[in-house]
């Protein structure tokens, strides 16, 4: 727009130094056209580059200035078309730097460049004076709003920009967590019943090899179930998961937690229906870990798992057992469990424990599903 202006000006001076054989003041009108060319081109680029508050105030010195330069090289032009193209230049200025009503002003007063001149022929010199003016307004106008938008388009892209990378980073993070929340669930688990096996076999490794030998071969067993979850995990990272119907997978767990010394029913109530993997993978997961707890801290003589599909928007996942119970508040409850919780809620259902110290501890997890 700066470039476009100083054009403009330069265009109507050049054009006003033709003119100037035929002009009544020819010396005055060069100097005048000088002074008001170097104003609009200096000043101007001056006070655009200026802040919001300093371009305020020196637009509101600077366009009267030009104003009364335009009128004085108005006339020593005699309303030619150098004359003509550098008040158009004032035009421009005023919409750029002014509000729109002072603007608006600037264009109505124009015309009184005339004053003075009879009635017909000020209107006939003062009309086409004030069409070109408004059309240099609606214009500059225009394109004022136009860079506007390119400036707000821009701006906006760079936020859009941020955003996407916050969206990328919350996703990394949320699958990390899941990551993380997998790892401890299964890996986690195995290898905790290994630890246990591996400690019992060395518990009865001189007095009872064959016992030992047992024990270990258990523990031999669960190593390969760990290896095979790590596998598992990878393919869900490749999108390619399959897995057993949840109520066999679940007997699985009440069988493993039967060998591994705590006795383990498994109840299913309802109708058993299809459901999502991401909800079968909470529940499975949930079972997991309640088990892999009780086996580990509770000392129970025996414990429970219940599948509950009685709801038909709803299905319920209960882990029981009559250990001592969960010392403390209940609500500290480790990694673990806070995956599970994690799990619950992303999926909009809830995770409650209750525990009654001697009696035994309820871990139970409800999914919409």
């Amino acid at each position: 727009m700066n470039l476009a202006l100083a054009v403009l000006a330069g265009t109507g001076y050049v054009t006003l130094l033709f003119e100037l054989p035929r002009l009544t003041y020819p010396v005055e009108a060069a100097v005048l056209g000088a002074v008001y060319m170097v104003a609009a081109v200096l000043a101007f680029r001056w006070i655009d580059a200026q802040g919001a508050r300093r371009r305020r105030i020196a637009a509101a010195a600077y366009i009267p200035v030009l104003f009364v330069l335009a009128y004085l090289v108005y006339g020593a032009g005699e309303a030619g078309f150098g004359a003509t193209l550098l008040v158009m230049v004032l035009v421009s200025q005023s919409v750029l730097l002014l509000p729109l009503p002072a603007a608006a002003l600037v264009v109505v007063l124009l015309p009184f460049f005339h004053l003075g001149m009879p009635l017909v022929d000020g209107l006939a010199n003062g009309l086409p004076l004030f069409g070109a003016a408004v059309f240099t307004a609606v214009v500059t106008e225009l394109l004022r709003r136009e860079r506007r938008a390119r400036s707000d388009l821009a701006v906006a892209h760079e936020r859009l920009r941020e955003y996407a990378a916050q969206a990328e980073e919350l996703a990394t993070i949320q699958e990390r967590n899941r990551l993380a929340r997998d790892i401890h669930d299964g890996l986690g688990h195995h290898l905790t019943v290994v630890q246990m096996q591996i400690q019992a076999a060395r518990a009865v490794l001189g007095a009872d090899p064959e016992k030992s030998d047992a024990v270990l071969a258990k523990a031999q067993q669960q190593a390969t179930e760990a290896l095979a979850e790590v596998r598992r995990s990878v393919a869900a990272l490749r999108e390619v998961r399959t897995r057993m119907p949840l109520p066999e997978t679940l007997k699985e767990l009440a069988e493993e937690a039967s060998a591994a010394g705590v006795p383990t029913g498994l109840e299913i109530d309802g109708t058993v229906r299809a459901l999502s993997p991401e909800v079968e993978e909470a529940l499975y997961r949930t079972a997991q870990e309640g088990l892999t707890n009780v086996r580990k801290h509770a000392a129970a003589g025996s414990a429970g798992v219940v599948l509950d599909y009685a709801d038909p928007t709803t299905v319920r996942l209960e882990v029981r057992d009559d250990g001592r119970g969960l010392p403390g508040d209940v609500t500290d409850t480790g990694f673990g469990l806070l995956g599970l919780t994690e799990r619950a809620v992303r999926l909009g259902g809830r995770l409650d424990i209750s525990s009654v110290p001697g009696q035994g501890t309820t871990l139970l997890v409800e999914v919409p599903g």
